[in-house]
């Protein structure tokens, strides 16, 4: 369910956002980079299923090597993009002179390469040191970063970097633009010379908001746990591995609510999608068939006390 509404509603947003030239914002094409990712990561699904079903990898190495480097720029490019959607949101409410230089769609698709290129240094690690390894008997096969010796030393230093990194720089970074945001809401009745573009700017700053919400609370669980794992000595007994997974499963939702989210929050999206959904000349059919039906209705209401219709 969540791979099907994942890949079908990330790749429907990637699609309006590309045919319809008024979706075509500074905030969309961000979106548009959180979709690709989302999309791109959803794709893994059936084979980390499974893994997980066959408490085994039974697809090779090189399949293993692309599912850990895709979850790898998933997990990076998402929270950077939701960073500088956050920052982006930030320059527009407290600083909307320096936003018209700043805010173009042409600025925002250089900031979405970069995002991923800097993404890169940690998925292209990630194809390196991917590999399959036999564990316990020769049967059970594992899928996941194979680290030199000391591995200990290894696994702990590049789970802590992806903590630090991943997550807790991009959310500090985050509070502090969303802090000194509402602080300026909070002070300023009105933020541009009209009410329309008013409105505008706080609805799209709360869908980023939600968003940005949604996606701390999906990955959270998983990042303290793989720390805890890393600095503590966990026992890996049933409860603990179906914790794990539940975790992982949780993260991965996120991927499949962003398309919901947008449906909900957003005019824009939600007018495209029906559009997409249900075509203008079906609309224009079915309202001008609810039309007939309403007059047809109407006609009994239109006579007079003597039985006799109304002139129309």
């Amino acid at each position: 369910m969540v791979f099907v509404v994942g890949l079908v509603g990330n790749s429907l947003v990637m699609f309006v956002i590309i045919r319809y030239t008024k979706m075509k914002t500074a905030t969309n094409i961000y979106i548009f980079n959180l979709a690709m990712a989302d999309a791109l990561v959803t794709t893994t699904m059936p084979f980390q299923s499974t893994e997980y079903l066959m408490n085994s990898w039974p697809f090779g190495d090189i399949l293993c090597k692309i599912v850990i480097s895709i979850d790898y720029y998933n997990m990076f490019t998402s929270i950077f993009t939701l960073t500088m959607m956050s920052v982006d949101r930030y320059i527009a409410v407290c600083h909307p002179v320096k936003a018209l230089d700043f805010r173009t769609p042409l600025k925002a698709k250089i900031l979405n390469i970069c995002i991923w290129l800097l993404s890169s240094s940690v998925g292209i690690s990630a194809i390196v040191l991917a590999g399959t390894n036999a564990r316990d008997d020769v049967s059970r096969i594992e899928c996941a970063l194979q680290f030199p010796s000391p591995y200990w030393y290894w696994d702990t230093l590049m789970k802590i970097c992806v903590f630090v990194f991943a997550f807790i720089i991009p959310v500090l970074i985050i509070t502090i633009c969303y802090t000194l945001m509402i602080l300026r809401l909070k002070s300023v009745r009105l933020l541009s010379g009209s009410r329309e573009k008013d409105r505008n700017l706080r609805r799209i700053t709360r869908l980023v908001l939600v968003v940005v919400a949604v996606f701390i609370i999906c990955w959270t669980p998983i990042h303290i746990f793989i720390l805890v794992e890393a600095l503590v000595d966990v026992p890996q007994n049933t409860t603990v591995i179906s914790m794990y997974y539940c975790c992982i499963a949780l993260g991965y939702t996120n991927s499949s609510l962003n398309p919901i989210l947008y449906a909900f929050l957003d005019e824009n999206f939600k007018r495209c999608f029906k559009d997409f959904c249900i075509p203008s000349k079906v609309r224009l059919d079915q309202q001008g068939t609810s039309r007939v039906r309403n007059i047809v209705q109407d006609q009994p209401n239109m006579k007079d006390v003597d039985g006799t219709n109304k002139p129309v």
